[in-house]
């Protein structure tokens, strides 16, 4: 050892006999080896400031030799040290402290500027219970301390990813202790801040939704007893109340011999999936009533227009004093209030031939206002608040205004006792994010309408249904449960979007968001002159796959010096037209046909005879319908009447 030019047992005592001494010698030798065989570097020193003993490991570590030691003494273990150490993070030097009360101790960290790290400790060296000098200890620690900085940097990064990705983890014991832990991002999920949870799983349960609480357990118990995994989603309830949905994933640890130790998962917050997932629901089940109402109106208006339309032409042949004309008359009325609702229903449809055009709705909600003031009484205040500048959109301007009437009634209906309805417009640009959560909206630049009023609000379930054809709140007689189907059929028509925000007892907002759009000039023009009966000797192709108006436009145009070309679908329509040498004047066709459609067959003659004048009939049509050229639409069901007028409009 290279210890020996130092003076290793200065202060044995001098009395002891030679086998005592042997004795003694053996065991500080023994205890020497020890030292040099630990991994601390030991450096003991006398009160006067000798080293006495610095063991293999000083050497090592303090990259000393025991010839300079000898020499230059603890003077080089100060020199050295100095060299080494990182002032900026050592704070009290080893000289300083060693100058101390010899009877402190001392226990600190001190860095080096080689990256090692050594644990500092400094005690006093007592012998019989007298302090002989100091005992100074170095731990290299720096792998530990790497080890607990890396940790601690996973941890963060962990805590970071969790919170980026909104997935919080927990872990439950299952040792009967009830003890649960939550990460930094679950315990934001469950609305807690760091250190309001008490670690017990049962306190976590409370915030668990009441009716899913034995949904919740009931899956844990089946994954602990080696059934299906922890998988399921729950609401749970916010300190607050509030009520948000989470999706939990867990795993059971168990011991060697097959023992449940704990349960560790995840946690997720999917509330804004879930609403976007109710909100498409919502929009598949309006999207699949809306065709099956539009193809019910499409066969009654059918029916409807064979109905009104023989029922005119049997008073046209009815004197007045005939008993059985007061019956026909009753019978017209009825298809006409029948037609009403055939025209709601395709409104709400989107399936509904509309003549959309460009126009300013700051105009159309002010005239609305004044009418609403007259129309819905004196104990409901209307108010509009609109945006200073022009607000255009691209709508059926008609059935806009219908839709705020619609929304107005069902307001006053919601204010027995009355109260406010308000009319706001505003031009809103929808980003992203807000486009995310109010599917299936899309982001850019709108035309909003909000509708609210301070009426008693609706449930969460009632909103979910109140833009259902048939579905009402209302009693009895009182209301047919079309007037919001049929707002929700103005926008999707339009390319809009409708929202509802309401809560029992604090009224209801409905926001309707119109794609913007540019204002036209408008180019009216005069409005022909009608005849109490139109006639003609023109050549009109009558193209309808329905026999009963075919048979009734035949009827109805029969006496009118007509000469008409009656087919059933748009082939047997080209077969006469292949074969007849004469010119067609006006080609009447229902738009949609088996086969082939009415529309597709305007495109067709149209170019097989430049010119050709064209009413087209439908109750309603899936396809863009521009009015040009010698185009001309009729609405069903219609009357004879309205038939003859139409013609003759056409083939001016």
């Amino acid at each position: 050892m290279a210890s020996s030019n130092l003076q290793p047992m200065a202060y044995l005592p001098r009395d002891v006999t030679v086998a005592d001494r042997a004795t003694l010698e053996e065991t500080i030798a023994l205890l020497e080896a020890t030292l040099d065989a630990t991994h601390d570097a030991i450096l003991v020193v006398d009160l006067d400031g000798r080293v006495i003993r610095c063991n293999r490991r000083c050497f090592e570590m303090l990259a000393l030799s025991a010839d300079d030691l000898a020499r230059s003494g603890l003077e080089l273990v100060f020199d050295r040290l100095n060299r080494l150490r990182d002032d900026t993070q050592t704070k009290r030097s080893t000289r300083e402290l060693m100058s101390g009360d010899p009877a402190l101790e001392h226990l600190d960290v001190m860095h080096f500027t080689d990256g090692r790290i050594l644990e500092r400790y400094i005690a006093p060296h007592r012998v019989n219970g007298e302090i002989v000098g100091r005992v100074v200890s170095f731990r290299d620690i720096g792998e530990s301390v790497r080890a607990a900085e890396a940790l601690d940097q996973h941890r963060t990064f962990l805590e970071q990813a969790q919170e980026v990705a909104h997935v919080g983890s927990w872990v439950a014991e299952l040792d009967g202790s009830g003890h649960a832990g939550l990460s930094a991002e679950a315990h934001r999920i469950f609305g807690l801040p760091q250190g309001a949870f008490n670690g017990k799983a049962v306190a976590l349960f409370e915030y668990v939704h009441p009716d899913d609480r034995d949904a919740v357990r009931a899956a844990g118990r089946a994954a602990v007893a080696q059934g299906p995994p922890f998988d399921i989603e729950h609401r749970i309830v916010w300190p607050d109340g509030s009520i948000r949905w989470v999706h939990e994933r867990g795993t059971t640890v168990r011991d060697a011999q097959g023992r449940p130790v704990r349960m560790i998962g995840t946690i997720q917050d999917i509330t804004e999936r879930r609403l976007l997932e109710d909100q498409l629901r919502q929009s598949q089940k309006m999207e699949a009533i809306g065709r099956l109402a539009g193809g019910i109106a499409h066969d009654l208006n059918n029916a409807l227009t064979a109905i009104a339309g023989y029922a005119e032409l049997a008073l046209g042949q009815l004197k007045a004093e005939t008993i059985a004309r007061a019956d026909v008359e009753e019978i017209r009325r009825a298809a006409e209030r029948a037609g009403s609702v055939t025209r709601q229903l395709l409104a709400f449809s989107r399936k509904q031939l509309i003549e959309a055009r460009v126009f300013d709705l700051n105009e159309t909600v002010a005239a609305m206002g004044r009418l609403l003031s007259r129309l819905l009484g004196s104990d409901v205040r209307v108010s509009t608040r609109l945006e200073p500048a022009a607000v255009p959109v691209r709508a059926d301007p008609g059935q806009v205004e219908q839709a705020i009437i619609n929304l107005a009634v069902n307001a006053r209906d919601a204010m027995p006792a009355g109260g406010e309805i308000t009319l706001t417009t505003s031009r809103e640009a929808i980003d992203d994010e807000f486009a995310r959560t109010h599917l299936p909206m899309t982001p850019g630049e709108y035309a909003l309408l909000r509708v609210a009023d301070t009426g008693h609000g609706m449930t969460r379930e009632i909103q979910a249904r109140i833009f259902e054809p048939f579905f009402t709140t209302k009693e009895i007689g009182k209301g047919t449960g079309l007037g919001l189907s049929m707002v929700y059929g103005t926008l999707k028509r339009s390319g809009g979007f409708i929202f509802v925000d309401s809560e029992v007892g604090r009224g209801t907002t409905f926001s309707l968001y119109f794609p913007a759009a540019q204002l036209e000039a408008p180019a009216p023009g005069p409005a022909p002159a009608r005849g109490e009966r139109a006639r003609g000797n023109e050549t009109v192709l009558v193209v309808e796959d329905e026999t009963s108006v075919r048979n009734l436009i035949a009827s109805a145009l029969k006496n009118d010096g007509y000469d008409l070309l009656l087919a059933g679908s748009a082939e047997e329509a080209m077969s006469i037209v292949e074969t007849l040498e004469g010119p067609i004047d006006l080609l009447l066709t229902d738009a949609i046909l088996p086969g082939r459609s009415g529309v597709e067959l305007v495109a067709d003659l149209t170019k097989r005879r430049p010119g050709l004048r064209v009413l087209l009939m439908s109750g309603y049509t899936e396809e863009t319908l521009p009015i040009e050229g010698g185009m001309t639409l009729l609405q069903k069901p219609f009357t004879p009447r309205e038939l003859r007028e139409r013609i003759r409009d056409a083939l001016r």
